[in-house]
């Protein structure tokens, strides 16, 4: 009995497309870059607004956003999967989806999560994907799959059945995948989407490995600490825009380090901290605090005794990249698992 198709794990090999016009964007040391890159689904629903990606080559590029905001459909497009509206994509400074049959065979990618048949062992199922590849050869399919396998630490799990592997063993199986033959751009949709910590930690790990061999990370998710512990880059999206982009030490930077004073008497505080010039102050029962700006702390609490102000505690603190993301997209992100 012929054994059914397994459900689609979006691999390199894996795509094709028709012709699209080839974008305008300059991608010079660009793994990724976009146009204006828009989706619009019948109905009228906008689920990318005219995105402008620029993915270093080299980087490790955290695609963040809550749920929703587009990030998948964004990658769709990326790789053939689906087709924009309007705008144009360059993926390693070939457009796409007019050149992804080119260029595919340097990507690897895992979006909407593993699927693999059950039944087979790991290594058997790396050894149907690897047959369906066109570039590969077959004299050399025994080499590549278990160079794979070690990567992602399941040589010893090589012989036992996908239906018993963990979360975390699917994930890195799936990459993998990805890994069979030498690839510039690795693109991973939620890879830790579901998985323990120890799962999560295991994925992450990866991550880290894969771009230290000099390989281009696009990694999209919903977690917070995930992408802050292995990112170089972000990009977040909110509703289908792309409210930020740079270096993940550029975002800390967007961030204006706050004084906070506890004290009985606010409204007196409040007159120092306009005298010193300190922007944004905000005053709650017992506490103020505003931007401290280059003011020392200091300055500002000697300059709150001078003028009789009881001051029970000060702290200078930075915002959180937590507080951040809540503050570009108007939503919380998981922090944790």
């Amino acid at each position: 009995m012929t054994a059914p198709a397994p459900d689609e794990i979006t691999v390199s090999q894996a795509g094709t497309a028709s012709a699209a016009p080839a974008s305008a964007a300059p991608s010079a040391g660009l793994a990724i870059a976009s146009t204006a890159l828009t989706k619009r689904f019948r109905g009228g629903q906008v689920a990318v607004d005219s995105v402008n990606l620029a993915v270093p080559r080299g980087a490790v590029y955290g695609f963040l956003g809550p749920n929703g905001s587009g990030k998948t459909t964004t990658i769709r497009m990326l790789l053939g999967l689906a087709y924009p509206t309007s705008g144009s994509a360059e993926v390693l400074g070939t457009p796409v989806p007019g050149g992804v049959v080119r260029v595919l065979s340097r990507v690897g990618s895992l979006v909407e999560g593993p699927a693999f048949y059950p039944y087979l062992s790991g290594w058997d199922n790396l050894a149907r994907y690897d047959a369906a590849d066109r570039a590969t050869t077959g004299a050399t399919a025994k080499a590549r799959i278990g160079e794979a396998l070690e990567r992602v630490g399941l040589t010893a799990a090589a012989k036992k059945r996908f239906r018993n592997y963990s979360l975390g063993m699917k994930q890195r199986l799936a990459i993998a995948a990805a890994l069979l033959t030498p690839r510039e751009l690795i693109i991973l949709d939620e890879p830790t989407n579901g998985l323990d910590p120890q799962g999560t930690r295991e994925v992450r790990t990866l991550v880290r490995q894969i771009a230290a061999d000099g390989i281009t990370v696009f990694v999209s998710s919903h977690l917070l600490a995930e992408v802050e512990q292995v990112s170089t880059h972000v990009g977040v999206m909110r509703l289908g825009k792309l409210v930020f982009q740079g270096e993940l030490a550029e975002l800390r930077r967007t961030a204006a380090p706050r004084v906070s004073v506890r004290t009985g008497d606010v409204a007196a505080a409040g007159e120092v901290f306009a005298k010193l010039g300190l922007a944004d102050p905000v005053l709650a029962e017992e506490l103020i605090t505003a931007e401290i700006g280059g003011t020392q702390p200091e300055l500002i609490t000697a300059e709150l005794v001078h003028a009789g102000v009881g001051v029970r505690a000060l702290s200078v603190e930075s915002p959180s990249l937590e507080d951040l993301f809540v503050g570009l997209t108007g939503e919380g992100f998981d922090v944790e698992r």
